[in-house]
């Protein structure tokens, strides 16, 4: 958010973020490099004529139903010959009859020129053959076509069912399985694959869990027990002086030491997608956030301004909270003297909410807006040794919460120096 020097801190600014967008036309980026959008447009491709997607089980109807409708067409071209070159030889046998025959129709008109009155007969019976087998191919194909689609249903509800099993899955937890029942064909070793790819990532989730659990444990501890014996020194009355300025040297890399524990423990946390989705009112998170940086901003003489609209999304409270409160922290780090900081919430356009924080401080190049997004990543200039602006891990947990919201971030600089960070968090 702001320009920080060093990127990180409790709120620091770590690198690789999104590329600024062009002005004009925003731009929010959750990850690093978005995927190609390989989606269905309509006005495009095979289907570009229907304004709708084309799912596989409409191309399989329209596959059965393509197939009968051009086999009855051949059929109907085949059997119009055939019925034509019957009519045909009938014409020529019927031209044999000798000379003084006289032929009446049914209604007892004599006919003078038999030839004639022959291929106009032949003509008209054509004629209603062809409507008659038009009609009953396009009524044929139009039940083919239904049959088709009801056909194409039941071929494709093993791979429905393996679909709503992954959203399933992805939504809420990895211990459900697909089992599909069924002939040993090309769906059930697909759903089976999909199974033991299930496996394999339950374990590896559940070994990192267990890995964080225990790491926090082991890490927090020795870190506790040497910040408790650094205090109890210093309380000491009777402490040299030098030994009191190497115990506040000490009591600082140590409270450094815990901030970078504490913040990649919260970044290996952040990095899976959420399981459990509540509603959030994103003006309360940014209040309670703003009310957290008070203290700082003041002893850094910086002004918070907010402008706090209503807007609701689906989330994590804690680790929305942990958005703004780094994202502030950030900004008000990372600036100057004199300077101000504001916050803003407002719902997004096509649902969700949106938080903005803006800030005074340093010119940040473009350029560097790649890097303020990756851990540990500084700004180049900045201070490395100074640890009262974090550990370099606060935008990079950002990002990585906004990931586990499904939302977007974006940052970009500010003309006088700062930096605006747009966060989009969906809805409910």
């Amino acid at each position: 958010m702001t320009t920080p020097p060093p990127l990180g801190g409790a709120s620091g600014v770590p690198a690789g973020g999104p590329v600024p967008p062009k002005p004009g036309h925003p731009q929010f980026d959750a990850g690093p490099d978005p995927k190609p959008d390989r989606g269905f447009h309509p006005g495009e491709g095979l289907f570009a004529w229907l304004q709708l997607r084309p799912t596989i089980r409409i191309r399989l109807t329209l596959l059965y139903g393509g197939m009968f409708l051009m086999a009855g067409v051949v059929l109907l071209l085949l059997m119009y010959y055939f019925v034509q070159q019957a009519f045909h030889d009938a014409l020529i046998s019927s031209l044999r009859i000798g000379p003084g025959v006289e032929l009446r129709t049914a209604d007892g008109t004599v006919i003078n020129d038999f030839g004639s009155f022959q291929l106009t007969q032949q003509h008209a019976a054509l004629a209603l053959l062809l409507r008659k087998a038009l009609t009953a191919l396009v009524c044929l194909a139009v039940i083919a076509f239904i049959a088709g689609y009801a056909l194409a249903g039941r071929v494709l509800q093993p791979l429905n069912r393996i679909t709503r099993t992954a959203r399933e899955v992805a939504s809420s937890d990895l211990h459900r399985r697909i089992e599909l029942e069924g002939p040993d064909d090309e769906l059930k070793e697909l759903a089976d694959t999909f199974d033991e790819m299930l496996d394999r990532l339950d374990r590896s989730f559940d070994s990192q869990r267990r890995f964080v659990s225990n790491a926090s444990h082991e890490l927090r501890t020795p870190l506790a027990i040497n910040r408790t014996l650094l205090e109890v020194q210093l309380s000491d009355p009777n402490t040299s002086p030098d030994l009191q300025q190497l115990g506040k040297t000490l009591l600082a890399t140590n409270e450094r030491s815990e901030q970078l524990v504490e913040g990649l423990l919260l970044l290996a946390r952040s990095d899976n997608a959420l399981t459990e989705r509540r509603p959030v009112a994103l003006g309360e998170v940014a209040q309670r956030a703003l009310e957290q940086v008070r203290p700082e901003a003041a002893g850094r003489e910086v002004e918070l301004r907010s402008e706090l609209h209503p807007a609701t999304v689906s989330g994590n409270g804690v680790l929305l909270e942990r958005i703004a409160l780094n994202l502030l922290q950030n900004a008000v780090r990372y600036n100057t003297p004199g300077g101000w900081v504001e916050i803003t919430t407002a719902p997004a356009p096509g649902g969700g909410g949106e938080l903005v924080v803006s800030n005074t401080g340093p010119v940040v190049p473009g350029y560097e807006l790649e890097t303020i997004f990756e851990p540990f990543r500084r700004l180049k200039g900045a201070d490395r040794t100074r640890s009262d602006k974090g550990v370099g891990l606060g935008l990079s947990i950002v990002r990585s919460v906004v990931r586990a919201h499904n939302g977007a971030i974006e940052a970009t600089p500010r003309p006088g120096g700062g930096l605006t960070i747009r966060v989009r968090v969906p809805g409910i």
